[in-house]
């Protein structure tokens, strides 16, 4: 049988990174972090986690043609140190025994094909692996549709914080996901297998032996 799967790479974010990722960051909100918070992020911040989604095999997974993603793939591809487009990023830090969710954004033309509940699932892995006990964020209050990705992985409403987007003053809404632990942690298998019917995951440098075999090797039946 044929794998149609998206084919999609999902490693650490590196300095080499940085300017493609400012390049999607200002596609995706409308007060993007500037590109010196990124470096510091990567080289500073010891409490942060930056990961980055490369597609893979572009040519084969006929992505969406429109002029702002070729000319954002275009730009891409001139540096020799990456050979495919970065179409997601996210971030988290871990303070204590709390992981708070500092960034997450998928690029506009690959928006619906799960890469943002992927980069949600590897933080959730990640950030148990580092401890912690439970995971933050903070949503606009008009954004539904990331709110009930973030309701699928147990985070629920634990606060408001009044007019904390700077671009409009909208409110937003603080989540809390917890407790993280083996329940949790079955929840988490249970999303792998659905991941895994659609994307075939490619980890590099991540500690997540276990899930790069299944989302690369496997394809579950939908039992």
């Amino acid at each position: 049988m044929t794998d149609d799967r998206l084919c999609v790479i999902l490693r650490p974010m590196t300095l080499d990174d940085v300017d493609r990722v400012v390049e999607l960051d200002r596609l995706s909100f409308p007060t993007p972090w500037p590109a010196h918070t990124y470096r510091h992020e990567i080289n500073n911040n010891r409490t942060s986690t930056m990961l980055v989604v490369e597609a893979a095999d572009i040519p084969k997974q006929n992505p969406p043609s429109s002029w702002l993603f070729g000319r954002l793939a275009a730009r891409q591809n001139q540096s020799s140190t990456a050979a495919s487009p970065i179409i997601a990023y996210s971030g988290f830090w871990k303070i204590a025994d709390e992981a708070h969710i500092s960034t997450i954004a998928v690029h506009p033309d690959w928006r619906g094909r799960k890469l943002g509940e992927l980069l949600v699932w590897a933080m959730f892995h990640l950030a148990m692996r580092q401890d912690a006990q439970m995971m933050t964020l903070e949503v606009r209050v008009s954004n539904d549709v990331a709110q009930n990705l973030y309701r699928k992985y147990g985070f629920e409403i634990s606060g408001r914080r009044k007019h904390y987007y700077r671009d409009n003053l909208e409110d937003a809404h603080v989540m809390t996901a917890a407790p993280l632990n083996n329940w949790f942690l079955g929840r988490l298998r249970k999303y792998e297998r659905e991941l895994a019917r659609i994307l075939r995951v490619e980890f590099r440098d991540l500690p997540l032996e276990e899930s790069q075999q299944f989302l690369a090797d496997r394809r579950p039946s939908a039992d």
